[in-house]
């Protein structure tokens, strides 16, 4: 389906922009309304990154605030778990399939499976999302798990940590990344953007190595939308921008240097799990 007036009235935006940019959870009211239904859906497959966090928060802290921008609620999350604790196929259209298998598997503790619960659930979404029927949507979360993937490579390999506990999912890129000490990794030939993620990685500035990363993923969203002129996939890739100009208001040098000692942190501690194991 072609949205032609939706998105000719979409502003023009620049990753510099910080001003006159609607919030993810703003935009997605009015985007949602004006879709079709199988588009809404690729659109909440989107956002059901907020629901990931919002689940996380919700187990831990039942009375927790969480984020507007999820499309499930307190009340929901409430039910969705009591109906899987009742039901062992239990039919609800707000559950994907992938949070059922989380669910299925969550225990109190904060390791799932060997990998935190935070890297399991996210593993488990990159896969369902990596299936879903649009392929612009396919590849640009599969471009995201490989980045994601080869930038842990990198922070593993620097600082002698084993990779197989922090790799997640299970294509071809992180198969190569669990078993190979090649300097590139052993994908050289096929992740096109290894070079410029092995420089990204190199770099000691927290703030700068967060722009780079943004950068790369803003030119990648540019490529693959750009032939897709009135498509759902011009749409996408907006909010996926909006998402990156909203996060960068955000962050800080301080929040930067706190997110890296918060993840070189969890390695370690997945580290003592392993060795006690």
């Amino acid at each position: 389906m072609n949205y032609y007036c939706l998105i000719a009235g979409l502003p023009d935006m620049h990753a510099d922009d910080t001003k006159n940019i609607s919030s993810v959870t703003e935009i997605k009211a009015e985007l949602t309304e004006q879709l079709s239904v199988s588009d809404a859906a690729l659109l909440k497959l989107l956002y059901a990154v907020y629901d990931n966090r919002n689940l996380l928060t919700w187990l831990d802290n039942r009375e927790a605030a969480l984020l507007a921008a999820g499309n499930l609620t307190s009340d929901d999350w409430e039910q969705l778990v009591a109906l899987i604790r009742e039901n062992e196929s239990p039919k609800d259209d707000r559950l994907l399939p992938y949070v059922h298998t989380f669910l299925s598997t969550y225990t109190d503790e904060n390791i799932v499976n060997n990998f935190s619960r935070e890297d399991y659930l996210t593993g488990l979404y990159y896969e369902h999302a990596m299936k879903c029927g649009n392929r612009f949507l396919r590849d640009w979360f599969e471009f995201n798990l490989n980045v994601n993937n080869i930038l842990t490579a990198i922070t593993c390999r620097k600082h002698g940590f084993d990779p197989k506990l922090m790799i997640i999912g299970q294509n071809e890129v992180a198969a190569v990344l669990r078993q190979t000490n090649a300097r590139d990794f052993g994908l050289n030939g096929i992740f096109e953007h290894l070079e410029i993620l092995i420089r990204i990685g190199e770099e000691k500035d927290l703030l700068e190595r967060e722009k780079k990363i943004d950068a790369l993923k803003w030119n990648w969203l540019e490529e693959n939308s750009f032939f897709n002129y009135f498509g759902i996939e011009k749409i996408l890739a907006f909010v996926l921008r909006v998402e990156m100009i909203e996060r960068w208001k955000m962050l800080s040098v301080e929040k930067g240097a706190s997110i890296f000692r918060d993840m070189l942190a969890n390695l370690k501690q997945d580290i003592k799990i392993e060795d006690n194991e």
